[in-house]
């Protein structure tokens, strides 16, 4: 999470030298360095402060406090630096010609790349949670399924079934543009109904053979 926000502050310094009309030069890298050690240390901090919030609240919650809690450290940081530089931005002499494309990588740079650590890094910290919870979720059904025996076989198997069927609808669509020839062809609309319809047989079957599973397998432990 820390790494990931590095390319979105080149984007800030990409973006400022088309503005300016300056191109890249080695100074624009110098500048990037520092850029890049600045943000990755506001991430850092505001991280560490979402970690420790979450020892006794929610990770919602954590995140939530966290940014609130971080806005004004992070925007203050910012504001110094793109503000101390901005004399160099607008002076027009040789000498500050010169180091131009460091100051537009600089106050370009940690200008956009504070709107990310503030709005990127606590979504992306949120997308981390749901995607740990959705993991947990599929290891709590991988055990139970292994009490439900034929019946939690089936349910796995239309699981599949309607991934592999989503994926044919969806794939031949943006592909030939309509659904395949064997559904009657159409766009969008025939694949929606083909979806819903397909699905809802794929879970009507799989309902039926859980339910004589189930039933199969109870006669078993009552005899």
């Amino acid at each position: 999470v820390v790494m990931s926000i590095i390319p979105f502050g080149l984007i800030g310094a990409i973006h400022g030298h088309v503005v300016w009309g300056v191109p890249l030069s080695m100074f624009s890298v110098v500048g990037l360095i520092g850029m890049t050690g600045i943000i990755i240390n506001d991430s850092i901090v505001l991280i560490t402060t979402v970690d420790e919030y979450a020892k006794d609240r929610s990770m919602r919650d954590a995140i939530r406090d966290g940014v609130v809690d971080r806005l004004r450290p992070v925007l203050l940081t910012t504001l110094t630096t793109v503000l101390g530089l901005a004399p160099l931005l607008y002076e027009g002499s040789a000498d500050a010609q010169f180091l131009k494309p460091t100051v537009i990588t600089l106050a370009y740079g940690l200008g956009f790349g504070m709107v990310i650590v503030l709005l990127f890094v606590p979504a992306l910290l949120q997308i981390q949670t749901d995607i740990g919870g959705q993991f947990k979720a599929l290891n709590r059904m991988r055990r139970n399924l292994r009490r439900l025996g034929s019946a939690g076989t089936a349910l796995v198997c239309a699981s599949f079934a309607m991934v592999l069927w989503a994926g044919w609808l969806i794939g031949s669509l943006f592909v030939t543009g309509a659904i395949p020839a064997v559904l009657g062809g159409g766009g969008a609309r025939a694949m929606i109904g083909a979806l819903v319809l397909g699905s809802a047989v794929i879970l009507a079957g799989t309902y039926v053979a859980a339910t004589v599973f189930r039933a199969r397998a109870l006669r078993s432990d009552t005899g």
